[in-house]
C-alpha cells in the first residue's frame, strides 16, 4: 500500500510513500531494541555530541525542511522556517540535558540510598499532521537524549519532514535504526506500534477521541503514555486591558496554521462594557490577516490540510452562515476556508467543540467570576490568554483558569524550554522544558548498607 502526499494549496500530488503494515512495524521495533542497547551504553558526553551534530545537520538543511513542510502541510513559508529552527534548537537543548540527567543521594539510616534514571527502551512517537516537523522532535529529541530508541509514526498526510529528519540523523552519525520513521495508516501501523510489546512508551499528539483509544490500548500492558490532545482555549479580554493591543493580537491567536492548532484561542471572552469597542478594533485586524500562497513570505494563513477536513469545518460553520466578521481567501484550487468570527453563546456546539479551523466565537462576560466560569466551561484545558492591566487580576485569573499553559497580555507560543501539556481532556503528562528527559526514564532506587555485620 502507498500513501499519497498532496499539497493542500494546489491539490497536486507531491510524493508517494510506501505504507508500513504490522510486519514492517514489528521489524522496526526489533531493530530499534538492538540499537538502543548500544546507544544507552555510550558515555553521556558522546550521546550529547551526536545529538548536537544532528542539530547542526538540521540547521544546514533548514530551508529544505521548511519547503517540505510548505508542500505537505500548506504552512506559510515564514512559519515553516521557524519550525525547522525549532527542531534544531530543541535538539541542542535536549543534548544539554544528557549530562544533567542526574539521580539523587537520599539520607537514610544504615547506609547510602541512590536513585538512577534508566532509559525506558523504545519510544513510539505518533505525530500529527498539523505541526508534523516540530512535534516529531518534541517527543523524539528528549527520548533520544535520555538513552532511548525512537520509532516515529507520522500522520498519513505529512510524512516527508519526518523521513528527512531520519536521514539527517544518520548523516550526523546517530546509530542506524536508533531513530526510525514508519509512515502508515493510523489503524494499521499506528495500532501495531501502540500494541507492540517491544515499545515501552507511546507519545501521541492528535484528537481527544483517538488519544482515548491509544490510552486504552496501552492500558492492556500498563504502558505509559504522554497525550497531547484537543483544546478550545479562551482568550479573556477585560475592559481595563490595552484593547487596541488585544484586538491586534487576537487574529494570530486563532488563525495561525489556519486554526489547525490545539492551542488556538478560539473562544474570545470580552467584558461586556468593552465588547463594542473591541469588536470595532477586531474587524480590521481579522480582515487584513493575509491568506494566500504559502510560498510567499508575506502570507500569514494558508489552506486547510485536506478537502475532508474543510468539509468538517464547513459542517460546523457553512461558508454562508451568519458571521460577525469574515475574511477572504484565494479562489481556485486549494483547501481554503476564510477567517470567520461568530457570535457565540455558552452551550452552543461552536462555542464548546474544537472546530480546528480558522473560526472563533466571541462571548461577552460580566465580571471576573463570570469570565472564569466561561473559560472553564468546556471539556478541555490546554491553553489560554488573559488581557488586563491589573497585575493582581492577572494572577488570580491565571490561577483560576484550568489550563496547562496561560499567557498574560500575549498569546505566547509553545517554548521548548518550558513544560507543555493540558488539563482534563486536553491530555496527560507534559512535554518539553527542563524535565522532559525524565519523562522517558524509570527511576531506580538502590540502597547500599554501610553497617558492619559480625
Amino acid at each position: 500500500m502507498e500513501l499519497h502526499v498532496v499539497n493542500p494549496a494546489t491539490e497536486e500530488r507531491v510524493a508517494t510513500v510506501p505504507a508500513a503494515g504490522p510486519e514492517e512495524t514489528d521489524a522496526a521495533v526489533v531493530r530499534a531494541r538492538r540499537a538502543q542497547r548500544g546507544w544507552a551504553a555510550l558515555a553521556p558526553a558522546d550521546r550529547a555530541r551526536l545529538l548536537r551534530r544532528f542539530a547542526v545537520a538540521v540547521d544546514e538543511h533548514r530551508e529544505e525542511l521548511a519547503q517540505l513542510e510548505v508542500r505537505e502541510a500548506g504552512h506559510p513559508v515564514a512559519n515553516a522556517r521557524g519550525e525547522a529552527a525549532n527542531v534544531r534548537d530543541l535538539l541542542d537543548y535536549a543534548a544539554g540535558g544528557v549530562e544533567r540527567l542526574t539521580g539523587r543521594q537520599i539520607p537514610v539510616a544504615g547506609g547510602i540510598d541512590l536513585t538512577y534514571h534508566d532509559p525506558l527502551g523504545v519510544v513510539g512517537v505518533i505525530a500529527p499532521w498539523n505541526f508534523p516537523m516540530p512535534v516529531t522532535a518534541w517527543g523524539s529529541a528528549p527520548a533520544l537524549a535520555a538513552g532511548n530508541a525512537v520509532v516515529v509514526k507520522p500522520a498519513e498526510a505529512t510524512p516527508l519532514t519526518a523521513l528527512r529528519l531520519a536521514e539527517l540523523a544518520l548523516e550526523a552519525g546517530l546509530p542506524e535504526h536508533l531513530f526510525q520513521v514508519l509512515p502508515g495508516e493510523g489503524p494499521v501501523a499506528g495500532t501495531a506500534l501502540v500494541e507492540h510489546p517491544g515499545v515501552d512508551k507511546v507519545v501521541f499528539t492528535g484528537s481527544t477521541a483517538v488519544g482515548k483509544e491509544v490510552m486504552a490500548r496501552c492500558a492492556a500492558s500498563v504502558k505509559p503514555v504522554t497525550l497531547e490532545l484537543g483544546g478550545k482555549s479562551p482568550n479573556i479580554v477585560f475592559s481595563d486591558a490595552d484593547l487596541p493591543l488585544a484586538a491586534a493580537a487576537a487574529p494570530a491567536s486563532f488563525l495561525d496554521n489556519t486554526g489547525q492548532d490545539c492551542c488556538a484561542r478560539s473562544r474570545i471572552l470580552v467584558q461586556a462594557h468593552a465588547y463594542e469597542q473591541f469588536m470595532e478594533l477586531l474587524e480590521p485586524a481579522v480582515k487584513t490577516f493575509r491568506a494566500g500562497d504559502p510560498t510567499d513570505p508575506a502570507t500569514e494563513m494558508g489552506p486547510l490540510i485536506s478537502a475532508a477536513h474543510r468539509d468538517r469545518v464547513r459542517d460546523f460553520v457553512p461558508e454562508d452562515a451568519p458571521a460577525l466578521i469574515r475574511g477572504t481567501v484565494p479562489e481556485g484550487k486549494g483547501y481554503w476556508y476564510p477567517a470567520t468570527v461568530l457570535e457565540g453563546k455558552p452551550g452552543e456546539r461552536t462555542a464548546e467543540e474544537e472546530i480546528f479551523g480558522p473560526v472563533a466565537v466571541v462571548i461577552p462576560f460580566e465580571d471576573e467570576d463570570d469570565a472564569v466560569r466561561l473559560a472553564n466551561g468546556t471539556a478541555y484545558g490546554l491553553a489560554g490568554s488573559v488581557w488586563t492591566r491589573d497585575v493582581n487580576r492577572a494572577l488570580r485569573v491565571s490561577r483560576a483558569v484550568e489550563a496547562g499553559n496561560l499567557s498574560v497580555n500575549s498569546h505566547s507560543a509553545v517554548r521548548y524550554t518550558t513544560p507543555f501539556g493540558g488539563f482534563r481532556q486536553s491530555g496527560l503528562g507534559r512535554e518539553l522544558g527542563p524535565d522532559a528527559l525524565s519523562a522517558f526514564t524509570e527511576t531506580k532506587n538502590v540502597f547500599i548498607s554501610t553497617e558492619e555485620h559480625p
